[in-house]
């Protein structure tokens, strides 16, 4: 099918073979996997099983590429420039709210020995504060996890085609609170790129799930280890 023949078609560009371009089966955790070398050796069936259900991949192994799918969430890249390993992580709301950014760091270190100031960091295109209005329920998940809510939060006013002003939304900025995870963490700040791509705001180009539907499509973001 067509994603299949995407697939193949990265893996070409990339010139790596298609069995090393590693597609995880995302459910909104804070889940992880390592690839290793062994990991090639074993069947399709289980490779699969492995990634399944899982939000974060990370890897030293060369010619792999991780990645992760998004059409709205927070895709995070992180590279360990000393000891050459890289994670890829998906940040929806709920991955987030379970600092999942801070949670691989850690597990990067105990794995690969990663220091979080010899990361190099790039959060991809994603949903903008503007955008992502939330209910109050997910708002006090955020404050219970002690995220900065005067940072990461704004309340905005809902205004209909008629005019008629709603009760003011709650808005997150996903962004800034995986920054802000990261910095707490020990990446420096001048290591993080973010592209400043809003997705909903930029369907021409990236695939929203609240504008398009959860059925639009996703975004492959990836990083290899050459």
């Amino acid at each position: 099918d067509a994603i299949e023949q995407n697939r193949k078609s990265l893996a070409n560009c990339l010139e790596i073979d298609v069995n090393k371009l590693i597609v995880p089966h995302q459910i909104h955790s804070d889940s992880s996997r390592i690839i290793a070398n062994e990991y090639f050796k074993l069947p399709a069936n289980i490779r699969e099983q492995i990634i399944e259900g899982v939000d974060a991949v990370m890897t030293n192994e060369l010619n792999v590429c991780i990645g992760v799918s998004t059409a709205d969430c927070i895709p995070i890249l992180l590279y360990d420039t000393k000891h050459h390993a890289a994670a890829a992580i998906h940040a929806g709301w709920r991955g987030t709210v379970k600092h999942i950014v801070q949670k691989i760091i850690k597990e990067m270190g105990i794995v690969y020995q990663t220091k979080p100031q010899e990361l190099q960091a790039v959060i991809g295109p994603g949903i903008s504060l503007q955008n992502f209005e939330v209910g109050d329920e997910v708002y006090e998940q955020f404050a219970n996890a002690c995220f900065d809510m005067e940072r990461i939060a704004r309340r905005f006013r809902v205004i209909q085609p008629k005019e008629e002003e709603l009760p003011l939304k709650w808005h997150l900025d996903l962004k800034l609170s995986n920054r802000i995870d990261m910095e707490t963490m020990g990446v420096l700040p001048q290591n993080i790129i973010d592209e400043g791509i809003c997705t909903y705001d930029n369907t021409n180009d990236y695939f929203s799930a609240r504008k398009l539907g959860v059925d639009s499509g996703r975004i492959y973001n990836g990083i290899i280890l050459k």
